[in-house]
């Protein structure tokens, strides 16, 4: 068991479907990582490409949206692995994950409100 922010204590599972990213091999809830899938192009080329809304059809696999987890990924194979096929580009997926992290740190700065600001959960005060 876990103490929490609050002081309570929390079950380390996270709640929801878990699953197990392929770069770091860390367990974590189905929301937080991002599930990619292999696209076969007309040439016969596969690449991994980023399933965001989770829907697109076919094997997935699931990364904490990260480069550093994407390169031990791509460093220890597992994307062949995992999609039981040759993988050849991860230049989409790479592309993406850069992408949402200058997006996050855009929002980052804005000011914070509830708990985060001043430890009372429905304040406004700042």
């Amino acid at each position: 068991m876990e103490v929490d922010r609050t002081g309570l204590q929390s079950d380390s599972t996270p709640a929801g479907p878990v699953r197990t990213c392929i770069g770091c091999r860390g367990r974590d809830s189905r929301s937080t990582l991002l599930r990619i899938v292999a696209v076969t192009d007309d040439r016969g080329h596969t690449t991994a490409a980023p399933d965001p809304r989770k829907r697109l059809p076919g094997r997935g696999a699931w990364l904490h949206p990260d480069i550093a987890c994407l390169d031990l990924a791509v460093r220890r194979r597992a994307l062949s692995r995992a999609f039981r096929c040759r993988v050849e580009g991860t230049d989409a997926l790479r592309a993406w994950i850069e992408g949402m992290g200058s997006t996050t740190d855009r929002f980052s700065t804005a000011t914070e409100s509830g708990f985060d600001a001043d430890e009372h959960p429905m304040s406004t005060q700042q």
